[in-house]
């Protein structure tokens, strides 16, 4: 890219901020033209990999070219640079910077600052997902440079004396350590975190939720994969769902894995509930006859989560779940609740819709929101707790083999959040628009 065009992106992106920073962000008269279009803000990405369907490429590409990514109204957003760890033969980042802009930094401090001694952008979107790292030996957990950028971005701001919103895709860390350090580090700053994936906001089939305050006895979510990324989407479709229960979201004390005849033990014991496990297959067209031998096949794994408050929860993993051969680009996902005083469970089927992945524009709403407003849609706590559950699931899984496993560090307590996923009003079909 010319310097002329580095010296416009970053003109651009000090006048669009103003000499107030963040401060003046979250004003009454700003929060009242929210649904009317609005000046659009400069944006900073720190991404491990942008190449088409990356995650980089479904989020920040409605930046560039609108909701559908096919020119057209798009956020109240402006991406005015991009900090990339890996560039693989596939990828679009130099090109789309040709093309929009933005400028590609050779730093994390660069993307925040364009080269300057002030945080020159509104808001930053931290995307680690995809790209050749390591993994743990023992748990098979991706070791994703999210901490690692997360540290970056705020080692920028406190150089600065600045701090704005940041988003972080997904779970916080591959490990516990990380979560917990990147949520104190926002607390200390008063630094806006918000983070996880497209499933709280994607479309639900039925489009109905639970009434904030219902009293649950059990729950329930079903999936077909135990790999480490498609059991953080599993946990937060269970938990954006049973957080609004009687008392709000009090944290986790326990988990389990368990296979095999140990999985029917566990039911007759009334650890998790057949019923609720055909609610949820029902709401996916998904067959709920020969549970026996579609549960024993070697890689289906249930895992018992016992809540501080006495909830019992489950997330029941098993290949066929939603069939033999799971749409590509989709995430199939279904929650069943017992509610107290009910006899028919809650249960609805998660639904991401594929190409031009709408869910993501949902994801992207919400982070508009906080970038404008200076508040996360929903609170990171929620992400906290998944990924600290997550990281206990990893080695309930593999080295301690079926262990129970205590989670003091989960006791996590929060309110639920208002914000809706996208059929909340009743909407049959995605749209992204």
């Amino acid at each position: 890219m010319s310097r002329k065009t580095h010296q416009r992106s970053r003109r651009q992106a000090i006048k669009s901020l103003g000499l107030g920073g963040l401060a003046g962000l979250a004003t009454p008269a700003l929060l009242a033209a929210a649904p009317a279009r609005r000046k659009k803000l400069p944006v900073a990405a720190v991404i491990t990999e942008y190449w088409k369907y990356s995650h980089a490429d479904v989020i920040l590409g409605k930046i560039l070219n609108g909701w559908r990514q096919a020119g057209g109204e798009g956020p109240d957003l402006e991406l005015v640079s991009v900090y990339v760890d890996q560039f693989p033969e596939n990828d679009l980042s130099r090109g789309l910077a040709r093309k929009h802009g933005f400028r590609i930094a050779g730093t994390i401090d660069e993307a925040l600052t364009l080269g300057t001694n002030k945080v020159a952008v509104a808001g930053v979107l931290s995307i680690a997902e995809h790209g050749k790292y390591p993994y743990t030996t023992d748990t098979r957990q991706h070791m994703y440079p999210r901490r690692r950028f997360y540290d970056g971005i705020v080692a920028a701001m406190k150089r600065c004396g600045q701090f704005v919103p940041v988003f972080n895709d997904k779970h916080l860390g591959y490990r516990w350590q990380d979560a917990s350090h990147m949520v104190q580090m926002a607390r200390r700053h008063r630094m806006p975190l918000m983070a996880g994936s497209s499933i709280p906001v994607t479309w639900r089939y039925p489009a109905t939720e639970l009434p904030i305050g219902s009293r649950l006895e059990q729950a329930l979510v079903v999936g077909h994969s135990t790999s480490e990324s498609y059991l953080f989407h599993a946990l937060e479709g269970l938990q954006c769902i049973v957080e609004r229960r009687r008392g709000g979201e009090s944290g986790i004390k326990a988990v389990r894995a368990i296979r095999g005849e140990e999985i029917w033990a566990a039911e007759k014991r009334g650890d998790w509930s057949q019923s609720l496990l055909k609610a949820a297959l029902g709401t996916l067209d998904s067959p709920t006859d020969e549970l026996k031998a579609r549960i024993g096949h070697a890689d289906t794994v249930f895992f018992l989560i016992e809540y501080r408050d006495g909830l019992k929860a489950t997330a029941a993993m098993f290949p066929s779940a939603i069939g033999p051969k799971p749409p590509k680009f989709s995430c199939q996902l279904a929650v069943a609740c017992q509610v107290a005083r009910q006899s028919k469970p809650f249960a609805c089927w998660l639904k991401t819709p594929g190409i031009p992945f709408p869910h993501f524009a949902e994801l992207l709403r919400g982070i508009e929101h906080m970038v404008h407003t200076g508040k996360p849609a929903y609170p990171v706590e929620r992400t906290l707790l998944t990924t600290g559950l997550l990281d206990r699931m990893m080695h309930g899984m593999h080295p301690q083999k079926g262990k129970r496993l205590r989670t003091p560090e989960l006791a996590i307590r929060y309110e639920p959040p208002t914000w809706g996923f996208a059929n909340r009003k009743g909407t049959d079909r995605p749209e992204a628009g």
